[in-house]
């Protein structure tokens, strides 16, 4: 029996049966769904969730996973919101927080060593506390594991300043499905072959199992100056970040609200006014100048000083698991965010004929952040409420399909930042094309009895 050949291994306390997802609203709505059919609540499938301590266990859990051609898929904080944790009844699931050691922090060289199950919040602290950063900041951050942040190939709030994960990550040790263990090389920079362990970084579970990995950090800058400013339209705020990207700053946040947006998170805006919010850090002579060019960038729209930046900094982890959860717990809610990013010169149109496709419930709100020379990332939030559940999943599908479609004919990427999961699998060879082919292939050799998680980047092979 499968449960058996587990407790050899990792122990009868260390293993357990239950259903398993992650924050995919979703999810959360079918769950929902169950929870109101107690004939439906009877059939929830349930997973075994087994956390393994050490490379041996772990090793051992993946050779009983082939030997019973079972799929299973790695565990971290469970926070994603795409349902890339969607396992089926019977399949494994590896909690991977018990491999959670802070390995090494080097001072000098600016680098961090620690296994997958860390903490993002955690370490963050820790380096905090050493005049240092990581400088990755995900709203989902006090739940996230190191290991999880590189499965969906993450970015945070400063990425636009520190660069998202794949610019922190040197190196990685990761287990292969056949107990194979490759671990990290070493760095800054190498340019023997390609940089293979940068498949990982987005794959979402579907080749191995990342264990441990060495990170870039950086100095914690002195001086942070941080301001708002209210744009007559939604163009003009655009092209002002646009101006200070290619301009050579990279401001340590950069986030411009659409006009409902802003009014939302409750901004000083007028009618039709975009907010900006934006920072820059470093040197305190460095930051000083950089602020002033913002300043100057901005021209004559309208100032709002620095209480929109505190106001910010303030809100900045506010959508928790917890007020997730809440809100689409009454029958017929639904709500989501959908992560895109294209050019600048499509922004707006892609801004337009998203809004009009999630605007089917009413609520639709737009910021625009992560920022390049080349373009940024549009973040999309919409919600509604239906009397009738079916009616609910069926304006909640349609939100998505006509997002979707928008990206698509425009040439936006369908996720910056979010990852693939269920949610965006039917559309994910759309983008990928070719190199879907590519892809499977590299699947398919590396996991050839197809244990991986089921749910990565396509769904099953």
């Amino acid at each position: 029996m499968l449960r058996n050949e587990l407790e050899t291994i990792v122990g009868a306390a260390n293993i357990d049966e239950r259903p398993v997802r992650d924050l995919w609203p979703e999810g959360i709505i079918r769950e929902r769904i169950i929870d109101h059919s107690p004939r439906a609540k009877a059939g929830v499938s349930r997973a075994f969730v087994v956390r393994p301590s050490g490379r041996e266990q772990l090793k051992a859990v993946l050779e009983v996973a082939a030997k019973n051609r079972v799929s299973m898929t790695p565990l971290g904080g469970g926070t994603d919101v795409c349902g890339a944790i969607g396992p089926w009844g019977g399949d494994l699931v590896v909690d991977m927080t018990s491999f959670d050691r802070i390995l090494e922090i080097d001072e000098k060289n600016l680098i961090c060593h620690c296994e997958a199950g860390v903490n993002g919040y955690a370490l963050e602290k820790d380096l905090n506390s050493r005049g240092l950063t990581l400088g990755h900041f995900p709203s989902s951050l006090p739940g996230t594991t190191i290991g999880g942040l590189i499965s969906t190939r993450s970015s945070g709030q400063e990425s636009s300043l520190f660069g998202s994960v794949e610019d922190m990550v040197i190196s990685l040790g990761a287990m292969l499905p056949d107990g194979t263990y490759a671990a990290p090389r070493p760095g800054p920079r190498s340019a023997v072959g390609p940089a293979l362990h940068e498949l990982f970084l987005g794959a979402e579970g579907g080749l191995g199992v990342v264990v441990e990995a060495v990170l870039r950090v950086h100095r914690l800058p002195p001086t942070t100056i941080g301001r708002g400013y209210a744009f007559p339209t939604l163009r003009s705020g655009l092209d002002c970040m646009r101006e200070v990207r290619q301009a050579g700053i990279r401001p340590r946040v950069m986030r411009l609200y659409d006009a409902e947006d802003s009014v939302f998170n409750g901004y000083d805006a007028n009618g039709g006014e975009c907010v900006l919010v934006v920072a820059v850090a470093g040197l305190s002579e460095v930051a000083q100048a950089e602020s002033r060019a913002v300043e100057g960038l901005a021209g004559n729209t309208r100032p709002l000083g620095p209480e929109a930046w505190e106001r910010w900094l303030r809100h900045r982890f506010d959508l928790s698991a917890e007020r997730l959860k809440a809100t689409l717990e009454p029958e017929g809610s639904y709500l989501d965010t959908i992560d895109l990013a294209t050019s600048w010169t499509k922004l707006e149109e892609l801004h337009s004929r998203v809004k009009t496709a999630i605007a089917v419930g009413g609520l639709a709100l737009c910021h625009f952040s992560h920022v390049y020379e080349q373009g940024c990332c549009a973040y999309f939030t919409f919600a509604g409420h239906e009397e009738v559940e079916a009616d609910a999943r069926e304006a909640y599908a349609r939100a998505w399909e006509g997002a979707m479609s928008a990206a698509l004919e425009l040439g936006a990427t369908i996720s910056h930042h979010h990852g693939v999961g269920q949610v965006r699998s039917g559309w994910v060879a759309d983008e990928m094309g070719g190199w879907m082919q590519v892809w499977r292939a590299v699947r398919s050799a590396l996991d050839p009895n197809a244990i991986m998680n089921r749910q990565a980047v396509g769904g099953s092979r």
